[in-house]
């Protein structure tokens, strides 16, 4: 099929915008437990509410969009954000918080599901890998620039700054819950996305047999495989741990080291995800000269020690390690993913189904460790996530692919 570049374009833009919703939680999870007085373990409730949605509907999405075909399902996902954010932002309130996000989760997981084979046909077969990659960065892009414009937000309203957006959002936002605006400003974004993927020309996307997802024989037939549960159990705590550190990091530091949530928190944050996003493309060099089992145990270890050094190092230690542990935690998704596609012989499809609905461990994960949080205090409570990260680090021990990664053995094989 003919490569459609301004589909494959889209499609960056929608990688974007989901993250660029996806990962604002945590820079405003300090301000929302201030706004509607909430302990620490209800605040938890947040992102459980959105993650929850990833596990119940990634499978029946890959199930709609064989039926109701890729326009209508990006349509119909980025109406879920609209309406979520909209009611959301016109009446801020803890219970409309939970199932507002809990709507704009259903809409991302949709997203998820259509996007990567439609990537792939648009893009050509042959180019999904570098396009894979350009998905990630524009992901990594999004998830450093949106704490980047909640500070500016929360920080320019309500002063003597006369720009339109602030001098809009002023009208609408009380100076109370300054943060809300970031809710505004999601339900224009997810307006435009609904106009512009309406307007867009799709191409006709035939999935491969092995990209289809079955929920009889094959189902069952993996529900039953140990090494699936295995993995399935890796996504979970993969999530768990990414989402577990990024939603409580500003709160750990506006708690133990009287940082501002707003600036250096939202900083912090922003870099986590940026360390992220480049730590990706460390981890595709290194994957192309290593086994991916020894890169996976060499940044889940690193990824173990600085937290460690972030829960009971100094401020500016705390500082730098939290953004560290964003960069150790780079490679983990991609690898156990691939590890455990290529530790089954077939149903793919299914398999990557039952693998996506992990992606709830974002939402348990971070309602546990605000649990804890409330019996022993937050910095104790973050060492569940050694629990999580030890678990990733037993993968790359235990895990056994029917085919493992290519790599470069000598100069010449460069050239091959």
């Amino acid at each position: 099929m003919k490569r459609n570049n301004l589909i494959v374009a889209l499609i960056l833009l929608i990688f974007f915008v989901i993250s660029f919703l996806t990962n604002i939680l945590g820079p405003i999870i300090p301000d929302i437990i201030d706004s509607f007085t909430l302990s620490i373990g209800l605040a938890g409730f947040l992102p459980f509410s959105f993650f929850v949605a990833y596990g119940v509907m990634s499978i029946p999405s890959g199930i709609l969009v064989e039926k109701y075909k890729e326009k209508k399902m990006l349509v119909v996902a980025f109406f879920m954000a609209f309406m979520g954010a909209l009611f959301f932002a016109v009446i801020p309130s803890f219970p409309i918080a939970l199932s507002s996000l809990f709507v704009i989760g259903i809409g991302m997981a949709m997203l998820q599901v259509v996007i990567n084979p439609l990537l792939r046909t648009a893009g050509g077969e042959e180019h999904f890998a570098f396009n894979s990659v350009m998905a990630q960065l524009a992901f990594g892009a999004a998830s450093f620039l949106s704490p980047l414009l909640y500070s500016y937000l929360v920080t320019n309203m309500h002063t003597d700054d006369s720009s339109l957006l602030i001098t809009t959002l002023n009208n609408l936002v009380p100076e109370s819950l300054k943060w809300v605006s970031l809710y505004w400003v999601f339900a224009v974004i997810s307006f435009i996305m609904i106009i512009i993927v309406y307007l867009a020309k799709f191409p006709k996307v035939e999935l491969k047999e092995d990209e289809k997802i079955d929920v009889g024989v094959s189902f069952k037939e993996l529900l039953a495989d140990k090494v699936v549960m295995l993995y399935f159990l890796g996504i979970f705590s993969y999530v768990g741990t990414e989402q577990g550190i990024a939603n409580w990091i500003s709160k750990f530091l506006q708690t133990y080291h009287g940082v501002d949530p707003a600036t250096t928190g939202a900083s912090v944050i922003s870099y986590f995800w940026g360390l992220l996003t480049i730590g990706c493309l460390l981890g595709l060099i290194l994957l192309k000269f290593i086994d991916s089992r020894k890169v996976l145990v060499g940044f889940t270890s690193g990824a173990i020690i600085a937290l460690l050094v972030a829960l009971f190092g100094t401020e500016q230690m705390a500082i730098i390690a939290f953004p560290l542990t964003g960069f150790f935690a780079s490679v983990m998704w991609s690898i156990i993913f691939s590890l455990a596609l290529n530790s089954v012989s077939k149903h793919h499809g299914t398999f990557s189904g039952i693998l996506c609905t992990g992606i709830a461990g974002g939402a348990v994960v971070p309602l546990i460790v605000g649990g804890i949080a409330e019996l022993v205090g937050l910095r104790f409570a973050m060492l569940f996530l050694l629990i999580s990260l030890g678990y990733i680090l037993s993968i790359g021990i235990w895990a056994k692919p029917l085919v493992n990664n290519a790599t470069i053995s000598s100069f010449k094989d460069i050239f091959k």
